[in-house]
């Protein structure tokens, strides 16, 4: 099997010595370089061509949240997982809608950030409830100047999407739609497909910028 190529992104060389040490025990996952801020992030991503992107938010020359911004909009197929200390309410919707495909504290345990990355790598987004709530309480003063059209959308698809941005997991969907969790991947596929986009963390905001849904009362 071929290994999980990783880049490690985060200006204190302590943080990516420790991470290394974690990854390199993974039969796996391989890290294929180090970056110290976000300019070099950007190079070595286009360089390096690694599978996913461990990018920490503040770092000099650069932060990773425009780090993150300008690798998608290169084109590159590389996910990126955001890293940071500090309390995601802070981050989480700029670095969604740059185009990360997860979002993780540097607290997480070894086992847990090792998952995260195979979870991003499967083109699958690490998209909790906490962090959907986060980024859904945000839509309510958020600009919106072209929101998708969901026309080309059948109407299971468009249950998927409302779904989906709700936070719910393809089994939680097959439960809700009573349908096999086989169809739902179907589902989502087709939305995403459909509408051009990378992955959930995507769809999520397509969903509430078209106003398919919208933050519940109160939030």
């Amino acid at each position: 099997m071929t290994p999980i190529r990783v880049l490690l992104c985060d200006d204190q060389a302590l943080v990516r010595s420790g991470f290394r040490m974690i990854l390199d025990a993974r039969h796996d996952l391989e890290v294929v370089g180090e970056a110290e801020d976000g300019v070099h992030a950007v190079e070595l991503t286009q360089t390096l061509e690694p599978d996913v992107v461990l990018m920490d938010v503040r770092m000099p020359n650069l932060d990773g949240i425009a780090a993150t911004r300008q690798i998608v909009a290169s084109g590159s197929p590389a996910r990126v997982l955001i890293l940071t200390t500090f309390d995601p309410d802070e981050y989480v919707y700029e670095a969604i809608r740059a185009g990360a495909s997860g979002f993780l504290l540097k607290d997480v345990k070894p086992e847990e950030l090792v998952d995260a990355i195979r979870v991003v790598a499967a083109g699958n987004a690490l998209l909790g409830a906490s962090v959907t709530t986060r980024l859904l309480e945000r839509f309510g003063n958020a600009p919106v100047t072209a929101p998708p059209s969901l026309d080309g959308l059948t109407e299971r698809e468009l249950a998927t999407l409302r779904l989906i941005a709700e936070g719910l997991t393809n089994a939680e969907i097959a439960e809700r739609l009573v349908v096999s969790e086989t169809t739902v991947k179907s589902h989502v596929s087709s939305v995403l497909r459909k509408l051009g986009l990378r992955d959930r963390v995507q769809a999520v905001t397509a969903a509430y910028d078209a106003g398919l849904v919208k933050p519940a009362a109160g939030r």
